[in-house]
């Protein structure tokens, strides 16, 4: 009697391999953003490529100048920089960024220039349209 209950589900009750299956289910989705994020980054070790957003850009909104340089200063080799950079903002096609960027590597005087690139979401269909218009492809 005692092995066909174990066997047998009492009425109303789920079986036990349901519960493990809902179980295994529920911690999968639990630690699904762990589990991905670990794969990216074993996947950008092994062969060294960049991972769509490990790195953000964050702006900031300053009430003058001298705020904006106080939050600016940052350590380089060992030390407080404070430098002054100028902003190129360049607009090309998305396809056109790895040519861009080893064009920047060949004439920038930096050893390693800032550059990145942030893909359009969204903007003004009058301007998309004139930039389209103004970018030939090869």
């Amino acid at each position: 009697m005692d092995r066909l209950g174990s066997r047998c589900p009492l009425p109303g009750y789920p079986r036990p391999s349901v519960l493990l299956c809902l179980l295994i289910l529920t911690a999968s989705f639990l630690t699904y953003p762990m589990l991905r994020t670990l794969s990216l980054q074993l996947h950008s070790a092994v062969t060294g490529s960049y991972v769509s957003g490990t790195y953000s850009i964050v702006f900031v909104n300053c009430p003058n100048e001298q705020i904006a340089r106080d939050i600016a200063r940052y350590f380089w080799n060992g030390e407080i920089e404070e430098a002054t950079e100028i902003l190129l903002l360049i607009k090309t096609k998305t396809s056109k960024v790895h040519m861009l960027s080893s064009y920047v590597r060949l004439v920038h005087p930096f050893e390693i220039p800032e550059v990145f690139s942030l893909p359009m979401d969204q903007g003004d269909v009058h301007y998309l349209k004139w930039l389209e218009e103004g970018m030939e492809e090869d």
